[in-house]
């Protein structure tokens, strides 16, 4: 397993058609109009398709399982996230975590990292802020 480094960025960047956010929110139970129905969605406030909040965390959760289990094994410890825009269909989307602290648990045989993460669109607007802790060890 590699250091753990603070400051260190993790990125990836996604733009959700359409279908997949349907297909999403149809696996998650949730039948908001907002996410299956191109009519009703043009006339919100929102002017089309959006994303469901569980879709965007759960991509932002996926990020860090991916990025600390390519050499290692991680565990979610816990994650908080703020909604601040809606993620529109096939908006092009930066999500980002920043490992901001990391402390050695003998006891857990593994590091408690800290992150701060955001998730931007292509004019910089924040769409979602959070933060994560998680135990980055050799295995679990």
């Amino acid at each position: 397993m590699r250091p753990i480094q603070i400051g260190e960025r993790i990125t990836a960047q996604v733009a959700l058609t359409r279908a997949e956010i349907a297909r999403f929110a149809t696996l998650c139970g949730d039948q908001n109009p907002l996410h299956h129905d191109e009519a009703y969605a043009l006339q919100t406030r929102f002017g089309g398709i959006i994303a469901c909040g569980p879709h965007i965390t759960s991509l932002m959760m996926g990020l860090t399982a991916t990025h600390f289990s390519r050499d290692g094994a991680m565990l979610g410890l816990e994650f908080t996230f703020r909604f601040r825009k809606a993620v529109k269909a096939d908006e092009q989307i930066t999500m980002e975590w920043e490992i901001v602290a990391a402390e050695y648990k003998a006891s857990l045989q593994g590091s408690l990292v800290t992150l701060h993460g955001k998730a931007t669109n292509q004019e910089g607007q924040e769409a979602l802020t959070g933060t994560g802790k998680i135990l980055a060890t050799e295995k679990l």
